[in-house]
C-alpha cells in the first residue's frame, strides 16, 4: 500500500479511519520517477490518476509557439491528472521536478469510492472546489497584478501548502525550481523574474541560501499579495454524515 499523505485532507475533513484505508489503498505500489521525467505527456490515453506520495511535480501545457504555461504546481498529497478524468486524451503533460514517488490508480479503482463512501465522495467534490478557487485566483494575478505580487502570492501559496504536511519552517523551506520554472508558473520571462526576486532581496524581504528560500518579513511578503488568505470550511454540513 503507498504511504499516501493524507495531511491535506485531515487539516480539513474529518476522516474516519476507514476513508483514510480506503484512500490510503487507491494506488498500485509506488513508483520513482527521476527529476525531468515526464510522468504523462499531453495527448496520452487517459488511464488514471496519481497520488505524489514525495517530491515536486507540475502540470503544463505547451502552447502553438513551442512556448510551456506551467498551469499548476504539485506537492505531495496531490492527486495528479484529475482534470483528464474527463477527457479522451490527457490535456495538460505531468513532469517530475525533483525526484518523485508516484502510485497510478486506474480509473475503474475509483468507482467503490463512489458507491460505498457517499462521505468521502462528497469530500473529494470539495477538494475539487478548492482546486477551482486556486485555478481563479491564478487567472486573477495573471490578468490583474505586478511582477512582485505574483511573485510573493506563490512564495506565500507553496509555503502554506508545505507547512499543511508537514514540511518546512516558520520563515524558510525548500525550493527545487530554476527561476525558469517560476517564470513559467506565474508567466514571466527568467528576465523579469530574476529581477523580481533581486528587488526582493535588496528590499531585505527575503533571501537565498541555495535552493532554500528564507522569508525575512513573513507578515511584509503576504501583505505584498493582492489576495486574501482562502480559510477551507472546516464543517460541511451538507456533506453525508459519517
Amino acid at each position: 500500500m503507498p504511504d499516501y499523505p493524507l495531511n491535506r485532507f485531515k487539516d480539513v475533513f474529518a476522516l474516519s479511519p476507514e476513508e483514510a484505508q480506503m484512500l490510503q489503498s487507491l494506488g498500485d505500489p509506488p513508483v520513482r520517477y527521476r527529476r525531468y521525467t515526464t510522468i504523462r505527456r499531453e495527448g496520452d490515453p487517459i488511464r488514471g490518476i496519481y497520488l505524489l506520495i514525495e517530491g515536486w511535480a507540475c502540470s503544463s501545457i505547451l502552447l502553438p509557439s513551442g512556448l510551456r504555461q506551467i498551469v499548476k504546481l504539485h506537492l505531495p498529497g496531490d492527486m495528479l491528472g484529475t482534470p483528464g478524468m474527463v477527457l479522451a486524451k490527457a490535456g495538460d503533460t505531468l513532469l517530475a521536478l525533483t525526484d518523485v514517488s508516484v502510485a497510478f490508480v486506474p480509473m475503474a479503482r475509483l468507482r467503490p469510492v463512489f458507491e460505498e463512501s457517499p462521505r468521502l465522495t462528497a469530500f473529494l467534490f470539495a477538494a475539487v472546489q478548492m482546486e477551482r478557487i486556486a485555478l481563479m485566483d491564478i487567472v486573477a494575478l495573471m490578468g490583474r497584478s505586478s511582477a512582485r505580487e505574483r511573485y510573493a502570492t506563490f512564495l506565500v501559496n507553496v509555503h502554506d501548502r508545505l507547512l499543511s504536511t508537514g514540511v518546512g519552517e516558520a520563515d524558510r523551506f525548500e525550493l527545487p525550481l530554476t527561476q525558469e520554472q517560476i517564470g513559467d508558473v506565474l508567466g514571466l520571462t527568467m528576465v523579469h523574474t530574476n529581477r523580481t526576486v533581486r528587488a526582493l532581496e535588496r528590499e531585505g524581504l527575503i533571501a537565498r541560501e541555495g535552493s532554500t528560500l528564507i522569508l525575512r518579513d513573513p507578515a511584509a511578503i503576504r501583505r505584498l499579495s493582492p489576495l486574501p488568505k482562502r480559510v477551507a470550511a472546516l464543517d460541511l454540513e451538507w456533506a453525508p454524515r459519517a
